[in-house]
C-alpha cells in the first residue's frame, strides 16, 4: 500500500469510527477481530444505498424484479445441491515459524515461501446445529450467499406472482463466510451484507441480458457518487471462474490498497435450478407459452456487496481542504445518499430560535433527513456537519425572528444565501 493511500485508509477508518458510521463489535470487551457494528450514521447510509438500489433495479418497465427476504439458515440439502459443501473452499497455508494462516493467494510479499506448508482446502461455510441434541441430523449452515434462498423460492415466486420471463428475484441480506484472513476494515469480514439479483431469461437471450446488467450496475455505482476513474470492469479468466459460471465480470473499485471487487455479474446458466430440481424432485421449470415447451431458464446474477459499497463511498467521498489556515475534513456525499441531508443550526439555545428550528424540521423532515444541532459554536457545528457529509446547513439567527429568513450554507462551496422559511421545501426539492 502506498503511503498516501495508507494515510487515506487510516483517516477514513478514524472518522468512520469517531463519527458513528462503524464501531468495532464487542468493543467494551476488547472487540472481535474483523467484526463490526454499524452506528446511527452508518445505518442511515447503508439504508440509503439499499433503497437507491431497489429503486434503480425497478426503473425498467421492460422487466419485473420481485423482492424476497430468505432465511439465513436453510436446509443442509440446499448446500449439498448447490455444491457449496463440496466446492466452497479456499486453499490455506500455514507460516511455520509463527503459526499464522493465510489464503494461499494472499500471502504477504515479505514472507519466505519456503516457510509455508503445502496448501490445503478450507471450507468457508459456518457450521452450527439446530435442536436440543447435536448429531449428524442437526447440522446446518449459515448461508454464504443469499442466492440459494432465491433459487429454492423460484417456483413459489413464479406461481404466486404469475411471473413471466424475463424477470428477476432480488434479496438484500446478511451472508457469512469463515474467511481465513479477514481484514481491511469492513472490506473483508466474516459477516457482511449482499445485494443480489437472480435474473431469469431464455438461453438465446443470455448475452443481451448479461451485457444489460453489466452496464446498468456500472452506471448505478457512478450515480451514487463513485467517480468513473475509481471503477473498472474485469472479466474472470477460465481458471478462476466459479464451478457454476460460464462467464463472470467484476465491477472493481480502487480501494486504498488497490483494486477490489464491488460486484460480480455472472452467467450461472441453468446450473442452480437444474441442481435443485434433481436433488429435491420438484419441478423448477418454466412453461414457455410461445414455444409450447418447458424450459429451465438461464440465470444472470448481479451480486453486489452492500457493506463494501458503503466503504467505497466513504473512501471516494472523503476529502480535505484548507479553510482559514486550518484543515477541513469532509465527506462529499451526494445529496440523495447522505445520512443527514440538512443540518439545522440555531445560532443560540434561546427558546425563540429553538422554536423556529423545530418548525423548520417539521416542514422538512417528511421529505428529507434532517437533524437539529445546538452543541458548541456555529463554526464547530459546521465542521461536524462537514465531517459527517451533510450537504446543506440552515442557520437560524436573530434576524430570522424579524424577517422569517434563514441562511443556507453549501457544504462543498461553503457559499451562503438567505432564503425565506416558506421557500425551504421548494429550495431543497429542486436539488
Amino acid at each position: 500500500m502506498e503511503e498516501t493511500n495508507k494515510e487515506l485508509f487510516e483517516k477514513v477508518v478514524k472518522v468512520a469510527q469517531s463519527r458513528g458510521f462503524v464501531f468495532n463489535a464487542s468493543s467494551i470487551y476488547g472487540g472481535l477481530r474483523s467484526s463490526y457494528d454499524y452506528g446511527p450514521l452508518g445505518v442511515l447510509l447503508k439504508n440509503n444505498i439499499a433503497n437507491y438500489w431497489w429503486k434503480d433495479i425497478n426503473n425498467d418497465n421492460e422487466i419485473s424484479i420481485f423482492p424476497v427476504d430468505t432465511a439465513i439458515i436453510q436446509s443442509s440439502e440446499v448446500w449439498k445441491a448447490s455444491g457449496h459443501l463440496a466446492e466452497f473452499s479456499d486453499p490455506m497455508v500455514d507460516h511455520k515459524p509463527t503459526g499464522e494462516r493465510y489464503r494461499a493467494d494472499q500471502v504477504p510479499d515479505d514472507i519466505d515461501k519456503a516457510d509455508l506448508t503445502e496448501p490445503r482446502q478450507f471450507n468457508l461455510m459456518f457450521e452450527t446445529s439446530i435442536g436440543p441434541v447435536q448429531n449428524e441430523n442437526s447440522t446446518v449452515y449459515l448461508r454464504p450467499e443469499t442466492a440459494q434462498g432465491i433459487f429454492v423460492n423460484f417456483e413459489n415466486v413464479l406461481r404466486t406472482m404469475r411471473a413471466k420471463i424475463p424477470f428477476g428475484i432480488a434479496n438484500i441480506g446478511k451472508s457469512f463466510r469463515n474467511e481465513i484472513t479477514p481484514g481491511q476494515f469492513i472490506f473483508r469480514t466474516r459477516e457482511f451484507e449482499q445485494m443480489e439479483i437472480e435474473f431469469f431469461c431464455k438461453e438465446e437471450d443470455e448475452n443481451r441480458w448479461f451485457d444489460y446488467w453489466v452496464k446498468k450496475r456500472m452506471e448505478w455505482y457512478k450515480s451514487i457518487g463513485i467517480p468513473d476513474t475509481s471503477l473498472r470492469l474485469r472479466e474472470h479468466s477460465d481458471n478462476e471462474l466459479a464451478h457454476y459460471a460460464s462467464k463472470t465480470v467484476d465491477i472493481e473499485f480502487l480501494y486504498p490498497w488497490g483494486w477490489g471487487e464491488l460486484e460480480g455479474i455472472a452467467n450461472r446458466g441453468i446450473f442452480d435450478l437444474s441442481s435443485h430440481q434433481k436433488a429435491s424432485g420438484k419441478d423448477l421449470s418454466y412453461f414457455d407459452s410461445e414455444n409450447n415447451e418447458k424450459i429451465i431458464p438461464t440465470v444472470i446474477e448481479p451480486a453486489g456487496g452492500l457493506t463494501r459499497t458503503l466503504f467505497a463511498l466513504l473512501c471516494s467521498s472523503y476529502d480535505e481542504d484548507e479553510v482559514n489556515d486550518t484543515t477541513r475534513t469532509l465527506f462529499r456525499f451526494d445529496f440523495n445518499i447522505a445520512p443527514i441531508q440538512i443540518g439545522i443550526l440555531p445560532l443560540s439555545k434561546k427558546d425563540e430560535l429553538i422554536e423556529i428550528s423545530n418548525n423548520i424540521k417539521n416542514i422538512l423532515q417528511e421529505s428529507f433527513r434532517t437533524e437539529i444541532d445546538v452543541t458548541q459554536s456555529i463554526g464547530k457545528r459546521y465542521r461536524r456537519q462537514d465531517e459527517i457529509g451533510t450537504p446543506y446547513c440552515i442557520t437560524v439567527d436573530f434576524d430570522s425572528l424579524e424577517d422569517n429568513t434563514v441562511t443556507i450554507r453549501n457544504r462543498d462551496s461553503m457559499d451562503q444565501q438567505r432564503v425565506a422559511i416558506t421557500d425551504l421545501l421548494g429550495f431543497f426539492s429542486d436539488i
